[in-house]
């Protein structure tokens, strides 16, 4: 049986969890319901708030299908870094709403992402070979 708590595997839940969040929880709530429905504690324009809920879709797809399709798995790494800068502006915004508690929600989110962001551009191989991450063979 495979380990995994190697850095691949770690990196493919961690995208998991963050895709799930981003997809269902944040995401698809914003498309599909009416603005005024949504607990915004600074009321945004329709049209923005349906651009905010795509860009979380496509970044959820962004971190995991990459990896499933092996079509492009650098892209893995651009749509975790393009949710740092989602989740960054989601902060500011809380903050600027008077949430703190939300904003640090937000960047610890947004940390995991970046998580994911540098462990794919490093190299993490999407195959979790041990020699692809840089370890030197031991024993037979």
């Amino acid at each position: 049986m495979r380990n995994v708590f190697t850095a691949n595997g770690l990196l493919w839940m961690l995208q998991g969890i963050l895709a799930l969040f981003f997809a269902l929880a944040s995401g698809a709530p914003k498309l599909l319901l009416p603005a005024a429905a949504l607990p915004m504690p600074i009321p945004l324009p329709q049209s923005f708030v349906w651009f905010i809920g795509a860009c979380e879709v496509l970044g959820a797809l962004g971190l995991v299908l990459p990896g499933l399709t092996h079509i492009q798995p650098r892209l893995t790494s651009l749509a975790a870094a393009c949710l740092v800068l989602l989740t960054i502006c989601a902060a500011s915004y809380q903050l600027i709403a008077g949430q703190p508690a939300n904003a640090v929600f937000a960047l610890i989110i947004g940390a995991l992402s970046g998580c994911v962001a540098y462990g794919r551009a490093r190299g993490v191989q999407l195959s979790g070979s041990a020699l692809a991450l840089g370890a030197t063979p031991t024993g037979p």
